[in-house]
């Protein structure tokens, strides 16, 4: 029923949008006990999925429409797509993001020839702004999720999916407002019925998850998540109506497993992603089946730099890479020398060494020594602990 529409969208896009690469992950694999498989939306122009549902829809306006000039709202990736889909076909955008939206993502999307609009403080707040102006000026609004043209290229991916590998029991895919697994889902289940649509969303911003358990459209007071793409207070009734019939579960995931995947992805796949795109592979661990083949859509990669620093040092300090302590140290001189050989000889990487006399207990007698080192995970620190207090040390661990 659904499918003809896909096929048509997938042709309205074809000459713009990648085929973006299904891969094989030997540590994904190994970790969740099944084949994992991971379609790299973060690889598509644009940096991200939402390029495919906004060149659709765009592309479907008449002339007059056209030339009425189109408006958004977007936390950023959906505001890239229409900036870039408006910018080719010659029509005029102006896109609301919130005032939080991460600066690369801002400047990306003026780059792609969009006038920038910044009001709110998520996703919500920018939506209502872009309502407010559509009435105002006529413009023709495009909405991220909530439009079945959106939703159909979206959809395209789950295409991509099917002729990319011949035999898919599970594709997870990350929740925001709902486009993204809406088109994955109506094309997955009108290909192969059996295949089962799994939707992540992060434990701060869980409104569609709520909905799909409640069998009723929930909306939340606010939002907290690191992965600000799929922060939505309040998911579509198009995109629930069709979650509720066609996605077989919503699971949830904390920050810190969030973060945990990222370093994952970075250091072991050699894929930069943003942490919405991570939330699929954070999943794995709470996919009760084993022995099948699942795909983990990473859906987009556009993350500033440092967002990538304080995400890798948090998934290092999850995974017991990194260990910070502070010990009260006699101020006399060798105290340090001490110290550091003893790291040396523990095989502990030194990261980072503050020597203040002034936040030491007894500043007279004694200064303060706060130590970052790179180890090997919980037993190489409790190795640390163990030789430091044997010396004497009491160490005040900070992270």
């Amino acid at each position: 029923m659904h499918l003809k529409n896909l096929q048509k969208a997938r042709n309205n896009i074809k000459e713009v949008i990648l085929k973006t690469p299904l891969i094989y992950s030997p540590f994904f694999s190994k970790e969740a006990k099944n084949t994992i498989y991971i379609k790299c939306e973060n690889l598509q122009i644009t940096g991200a999925y939402k390029i495919r549902g906004a060149l659709n829809k765009i592309s479907s306006l008449s002339e007059e429409e056209r030339k009425l000039g189109v408006i958004c709202s977007s936390a950023g990736n959906h505001a890239q797509g229409v900036a870039y889909a408006s910018n080719m076909l010659g029509v005029r955008s102006t896109i609301v993001m919130p005032k939080n939206t991460p600066f690369l993502k801002v400047q990306s999307t003026k780059n792609y020839g969009g006038n920038v609009i910044l009001y709110g403080d998520c996703y919500d707040d920018a939506y209502l702004k872009a309502k407010e102006i559509e009435k105002e000026t006529g413009s023709i609004f495009i909405h991220p999720f909530n439009d079945l043209n959106v939703i159909y290229g979206q959809g395209t991916i789950a295409l991509e999916i099917f002729e990319q590998l011949n035999n898919v029991d599970m594709i997870i895919c990350p929740i925001g407002g709902g486009g993204l697994i809406s088109g994955i889902a109506l094309a997955a289940k009108e290909i192969n019925p059996s295949v089962q649509i799994i939707g992540v969303q992060a434990e701060g911003a869980n409104a569609m998850e709520l909905s799909f358990k409640n069998k009723k459209l929930t909306s939340l007071n606010s939002v907290n998540t690191i992965a600000d793409g799929i922060a939505v207070k309040s998911p579509g009734k198009q995109t629930f109506n069709i979650i509720k019939d066609f996605v077989d579960n919503i699971i949830t995931v904390s920050d810190n497993e969030i973060s945990k995947s990222f370093l994952d992805l970075c250091e072991k796949q050699k894929l930069v992603v943003e942490a919405s795109g991570a939330t699929s592979l954070a999943a794995l661990k709470k996919i009760n089946v084993t022995n099948k083949n699942i795909v983990s859509v990473v859906s987009g990669g556009n993350i500033d730099m440092l967002t990538i620093s304080s995400l890798l040092k948090d998934g290092l300090v999850k995974r017991k890479r990194l260990f910070c302590f502070s010990l009260e140290l006699p101020n006399c001189p060798g105290q340090i020398y001490k110290i550091s050989k003893a790291l040396y000889e523990l095989n502990a990487n030194v990261v980072q060494l503050e020597h203040n006399q002034f936040k030491a207990g007894n500043r007279i007698k004694n200064v303060l020594l706060e130590a970052t080192v790179e180890t090997n995970g919980e037993e190489h620190i409790k190795l640390i602990k163990d030789e430091f207090l044997n010396m004497g040390y009491k160490i005040k661990q900070i992270f």
